[in-house]
């Protein structure tokens, strides 16, 4: 059968698959075409700044951390450049297979591992974490021959915080270490300027004085623009700006001192502060036991955590800053002021104390010293008369010893330049309603909680701190200032220092006699009175009060040698003081924990601390080891020339005495 085909239509229907095919064609090359119109015109200075990124490098560069001084210029914190063993957790693949082929060149402890492992979990950028810090020349050349085995790891030169003087003062300096995640998100809401200034910064101020000036401590941040070959690894430097160091912070701390008062403490524990009353400067911040900062620096270990955490004495307890205590007799000279300025009682008003005070069915007693008669002011403390603040508390009434006292900063805050302060309680009507606010039955107040107020007990609860603050309130005869431990900031790039002046506060309008009563009444305590051993012999006058204030309460008919024997239940000693009489340049109060009378542990620490600043002697190494155990008074031995004792850790430093071994010994006095 013959099949006759049309020629024409045959070759129409190719034309047409032609043109359709070259038309696909041709539009696939439009879009190529356009694409690279797109990448290498509309694009191109898109890609060429993301080019150049890869092949450019910036990295921050992170300055000194400012110095921290005592007011003599000693240095009480500073930095150290260190090597550090580093890895970058996403440029590795076998992490734990690293680690371990690492421990074969350098000493890598378990310890480090459990350090890093923590870092790993809290990271969530892709910084390079320290596997190993503070590497030998040694080790650094052992992994510098090695290191192409370890893509993902290398050796960074680091700054290293230091404390060279340990655990001196280590409340009040404080520490750093590296910023957590909660730290982190805290940082989210800071000013873009100021999150730039942190970019690689891995550690900041946790505590003290390191944190609460870290802006002014940490400096302004560099930064390094590099060229980096394909492997990451810079090549030559194009760019750079230099950072600029942290501040210097000057303090008013005299750290000798300090640590001639944490030595006086021995093993005991409680909290010092003193003031100068005619600007606020704080002289000495101290609480015992203390802890040595530089554990914190390189994060510290589970088990040095653990042993500080866990121990009784609480020695991350800032004692000077949060631990509050019952005044007990120091509250007294307050109590009297209070009643000279309300116009509750004069001076020459005399009182008859039998020991005994009566009031709602309850009898109010005296301690065993106390000796029955008549008692005006002056008498009354300086014989420490129970009976006399008695029946003062129950003549004022609550609200009015609050209002009364309140302006003296007891019950509030100082707002000092450190963070962590408590308030206290200074007890009112109105305080103890909002106390006890889900407890209606407690709120009202009766009157017999008023009578054990006057002496220092009851709801009455302050930190030395206040207590040093109000003294010095008293000693410049109602000038009133904000402490502070910082006394100037130095630029150290432009050599220029910044005076941080206490804040002035409003004077209280004490009168003049009135100021001179209580003067007179508590510079009688060191002459008769209850403190009179301990200052006899003194080359100055000075005011002071003893104090003896429970740890515990007693039940009903117990008596305290009941629970004597009980270390930790023991009274609380306490003194505060100022010095010289006419015009005083030193305020205190000091604590020392369960240790009894006030005149037998409290009194002595405070004599040593006068005697260092008004007359600049030092005592004894026979005195120290005594005053740790309770068993001095006026200092005994021969006492040196403060300027010729070394600091701690300087050669021919005083050793730490003798230790507490036996418990403080009762005096005569309180």
């Amino acid at each position: 059968m013959v099949v006759l085909k049309n020629l024409h239509q045959e070759l129409s229907r190719f034309r047409l698959r032609v043109l359709a095919a070259g038309a696909f064609v041709l539009f696939c090359f439009g879009l190529l075409v356009a694409r690279l119109v797109w990448l290498q015109v509309i694009q191109h200075d898109s890609f060429a700044e993301r080019a150049e990124t890869n092949r450019i490098a910036v990295v921050p560069i992170v300055p000194n951390r400012g110095l921290i001084k005592d007011r003599n210029g000693v240095v009480l914190a500073s930095n150290y450049s260190a090597y550090t063993l580093e890895i970058n957790p996403e440029k590795v693949t076998d992490l734990d297979g690293t680690i371990e082929a690492l421990g074969q060149v350098v000493d890598i402890q378990t310890r480090d591992k459990r350090r890093f492992k923590r870092l790993l979990d809290e990271a969530k950028h892709t910084d390079s974490l320290p596997i190993r810090t503070k590497l030998t020349d040694e080790e650094v050349a052992r992994f510098t021959a090695q290191r192409f085995r370890f893509p993902g790891v290398e050796i960074k030169a680091r700054l290293f915080r230091s404390y060279p003087l340990g655990d001196v003062g280590a409340h009040l300096i404080g520490y750093i270490g590296r910023i957590n995640q909660a730290e982190k998100k805290a940082m989210d809401d800071w000013e873009e300027e100021d999150i730039s200034n942190y970019r690689g910064t891995e550690y900041i101020g946790k505590l003290g004085l390191e944190q609460a000036y870290e802006r002014e401590l940490h400096g302004i941040t560099g930064f390094e623009q590099v060229e980096t070959s394909a492997g990451g690894r810079a090549v030559r430097r194009l760019d750079h700006r230099p950072p600029t160091p942290g501040n210097t912070l000057n303090l008013s701390i005299d750290i000798k001192l300090q640590a001639l008062v944490e030595q006086l403490f021995g093993e005991r524990r409680g909290a010092l502060v003193a003031i100068d009353p005619r600007n606020g400067e704080v002289l000495a911040f101290v609480s015992k036991p203390t802890f040595d900062p530089n554990l914190f620096v390189d994060g510290i270990d589970a088990d040095s955590w653990r042993e500080l955490n866990e121990d009784i004495d609480k020695p991350l307890l800032n004692r000077a800053l949060r631990g509050t205590y019952p005044p007990g007799s120091t509250f007294k000279p307050l109590m009297a002021m209070a009643a000279l300025t309300s116009g509750k009682r004069a001076p020459g008003t005399v009182v008859m104390d039998n020991l005994t005070y009566s009031f709602g069915g309850r009898t109010f007693g005296s301690p065993e010293t106390d000796r029955p008669g008549p008692k005006d002011m002056r008498l009354a403390i300086v014989s420490s008369s129970n009976v006399y603040f008695y029946s003062l508390a129950n003549e004022m009434g609550v609200d009015l010893i609050h209002d009364q006292l309140a302006p003296f900063g007891l019950g509030a805050k100082t707002e000092i330049d450190v963070q962590g302060e408590v308030s206290g309680v200074l007890p009112s009507q109105a305080w103890k309603r909002e106390y006890f606010r889900r407890s209606p039955a407690n709120q009202k107040w009766f009157p017999g909680e008023t009578i054990s107020l006057g002496i220092g007990q009851g709801y009455n609860s302050f930190t030395m701190l206040q207590l040093a603050n109000a003294y010095a309130t008293v000693a410049s005869g109602g000038q009133r200032y904000k402490p502070r431990l910082v006394r100037e900031i130095e630029d150290v790039v432009k050599h220029e220092r910044r005076r941080i002046a206490s804040d002035a506060r409003e004077p209280l309008p004490l009168r003049p006699a009135d100021v001179d009563v209580i003067r007179n009444a508590m510079n009688g305590v060191t002459l008769e009175g209850t403190s009179r051993q301990v200052f006899m012999g003194a080359a100055y006058q000075s005011g002071g009060k003893t104090g003896t204030a429970q740890a515990v309460g007693l039940k009903q008919g117990e008596k305290y040698s009941s629970i004597k024997a009980d270390e930790r239940k023991r009274d609380h000693s306490l003194y505060v003081a100022f010095a010289p009489l006419e015009q005083p340049t030193v305020a205190l109060a000091v604590i020392v924990e369960n240790a009894g009378w006030g005149s037998a542990s409290a009194a002595p620490i405070a004599r040593r601390v006068f005697d260092y600043l008004l007359t600049g002697t030092y005592p004894s190494e026979e005195d120290i080891a005594k005053t740790q155990l309770g068993q001095t008074f006026a200092p005994i031995g021969t006492p040196r020339r403060a300027a010729d004792v070394p600091l701690p850790g300087q050669p021919g430093a005083p050793g730490a005495g003798a230790s507490a071994a036996s418990a403080p010994a009762s005096g005569a006095s309180r």
